[in-house]
């Protein structure tokens, strides 16, 4: 492991007191700012409500999936590679018990070898005779028969410095082997001497170098051969040692091996400080009892994870980013129409009336800006018929101030007129001046504009008594009208020109049947008034409601005309007159109009 230095760099700011008294300004102006958008309101727009909604429901479940995602992703990798630390210790484990158990097999065959009294001749040192060189060369060519592949040198070294085995050993330079130097004569027992390099040979270009692991087993049969003597036994230890260093580089963590005495057989180049944090996985080798321990630091334990945190913070930023940047885009394209409308309202508010917003889609904002212009259409219409109806209102009222006599006068001339006649003897002349005088009280009076249909229909009984003196009683007139249908109101002046035209335009000398009825129909009133008279000719029917034809051809049919306006105008452009009539047989003409009594009309004021 490798230590790893971080270079630390010390930034100096020296403020001088303009600087820091400019930067309290600059903050102050900030805040201000700040302040004033809160307080003014923009902060409480639609755009910032939808953006912010935007916002809350697409981060919290975002934020919260990274935070699950990165806490179960972190759990599992942590936890294999946990079990990965534990399997790759125990596969070394495996392989460092493999080499062992191989060793201890060899040392238990030559000792057993050696334990044959038959072989106790074995002395230690050079064979003289036949018989002992015979007796070196069967126990050398066993000891030949034992190596394997991997064995690179089993020896029995006696106690004189003489040995058995391969010609390749210089007993001297055993001492060079750190372990061989600690173990005792009297040790009994296996002594491992753990991992070195092989540089023992007869000869330097004898020596490999190479690592191995090395057995020494005393020799201590009281009753065998070479009594004294130890057994060396060699493997070559570089695959060994390799797994070993894949291990370390596979997974950083710091590898020591260890005897039961304490003694390092093994350890990684790199130091480690131990930590009680850090992450250790031990096990046990059965055949000789050592210890692998591999300790690995914390924060290199949880640096998959930390890659992982950092990656999932990476993307929860720029998602949150793109989340912002697509929902304050939704917002201003979605309350820019908002807005335009808006602005509309504001226009028509100050009387543009030609303003009109464009339709963009078929959705519920579409439909708002197709309901507003259509709105705005409406109210055009609306104020033009309003304008229409004021005109033709004030063309009335000049009318009726341009006709108008001072009633005082002419009351006062009447009443002359009929106490004159009354002196005279001329009833029929009295009783002609006092219906005209009633008839004139009630058209005079323009005070009230709608008055009760029972007055009205006083009106007209009045103006039929004038008609009767004046043509005599030649005609009939017949009215179907229940009491309580009188307190309704009606135009004032509304059905006297209609039986003016009938005497004028209908009758020939008077003579004739009128007909008026009066009925209920639901929330309306309809009356009818039919007569057996002249009747009108289909050309001039047709252009009797007209406005305009009345004046280009004379008075023919303005009472019709003027009643059906004063309908329209107190009730509606729905409400008027309907004519029907054929010529030499007579006219029907019918009045819709909505019920409204004088009590809650309040002085029968027209609204």
């Amino acid at each position: 492991m490798f230590a790893e230095t971080v270079p630390c760099y010390t930034f100096e700011y020296h403020w001088t007191a303009q600087a820091g008294r400019e930067g309290a300004i600059i903050k102050d102006f900030w805040l201000k700012k700040l302040n004033i958008r809160l307080l003014s309101g923009s902060y409480r727009s639609i755009r910032t409500k939808l953006l912010f909604c935007f916002l809350i429901v697409t981060l919290i479940p975002l934020l919260s999936l990274g935070a699950l995602s990165y806490y179960q992703s972190a759990k599992v990798i942590n936890s294999q590679f946990g079990k990965y630390g534990e399997n790759a210790v125990a596969q070394l484990e495996q392989q460092t018990s493999s080499y062992l158990n191989r060793m201890n097999q060899t040392t238990e065959t030559v000792y057993s070898y050696l334990l044959d009294p038959a072989r106790i001749d074995l002395g230690d040192q050079a064979p003289t005779t036949y018989k002992e060189i015979m007796d070196k060369d069967d126990f050398e060519v066993l000891l030949k028969a034992l190596k394997t592949d991997r064995t690179t040198g089993i020896y029995i070294i006696t106690s004189s410095g003489y040995y058995y085995g391969e010609n390749n050993l210089d007993v001297a330079k055993l001492g060079l082997i750190p372990a061989w130097q600690s173990m005792l004569d009297t040790q009994e027992g296996k002594y491992w001497l753990g991992f070195y390099p092989q540089n023992h040979g007869m000869k330097e270009s004898e020596e490999s170098g190479i690592p191995v692991l090395g057995l020494a087993v005393p020799i201590n049969n009281p009753y065998g051969a070479l009594r004294g003597s130890k057994i060396l036994i060699e493997e070559n230890a570089e695959d060994l040692l390799h797994m070993f260093k894949l291990f370390e580089n596979d997974t950083k963590a710091h590898l020591r091996i260890t005897n039961p005495q304490g003694r390092i057989i093994y350890e990684t180049q790199s130091t480690i400080t131990s930590q009680p944090s850090d992450i250790v996985w031990n096990k046990t080798v059965a055949a000789n009892q050592w210890t692998l321990e591999a300790r690995l630091p914390a924060r290199l334990f949880y640096s998959s994870s930390g890659i992982i945190r950092s990656n999932t913070i990476l993307v929860a930023v720029v998602s949150c980013l793109l989340a912002f940047g697509f929902a304050y885009w939704f917002s201003s394209r979605f309350t820019a129409r908002i807005r335009r409308l808006k602005d509309a309202m504001q226009k028509v508010g100050f009387g543009k009336l030609q303003t009109r917003t464009q339709v963009e889609a078929r959705d519920e904002l579409g439909s708002l800006d197709t309901s507003f212009n259509n709105m705005v259409r409406g109210i055009q219409t609306l104020i033009g018929e309003v304008e229409r109806s004021e005109r033709l209102k004030k063309e009335a009222e000049l009318k009726a101030f341009h006709y108008q006599i001072n009633p005082h006068l002419l009351f006062n001339t009447l009443n002359s007129i009929q106490w004159k006649a009354r002196l005279q003897g001329a009833e029929d002349i009295r009783q002609m001046l006092y219906h005209l005088t009633m008839v004139l009280e009630g058209n005079l009076d323009i005070s009230q504009e709608l008055i009760p249909l029972g007055r009205e229909l006083r009106m007209i009984e009045h103006f039929l008594k004038i008609q009767e003196v004046r043509y005599g009683p030649v005609f009939t007139y017949e009215l179907v009208c229940d009491e309580q249908l009188k307190q309704y109101l009606i135009p004032r002046m509304t059905l006297q020109p209609l039986f003016e035209n009938i005497f004028f335009h209908g009758f020939e000398d008077g003579k004739g049947v009128i007909r008026l009825s009066v009925r209920e129909a639901g929330n309306q009133l309809l009356l009818v008034l039919s007569d057996n008279g002249a009747g009108i000719p289909a050309d001039k029917l047709k252009r009797l409601l007209q406005p305009g034809e009345t004046k280009r051809k004379g008075r023919g049919g303005l009472g019709v005309l003027n009643a059906d306006q004063k309908f329209k105008l107190h009730f509606g452009q729905q409400y008027g007159l309907a004519v029907q009539s054929i010529q030499g047989e007579g006219t029907t003409i019918t009045m819709e109009w909505p019920k409204k009594e004088e009590s809650l009309h309040g002085n029968n004021e027209d609204h």
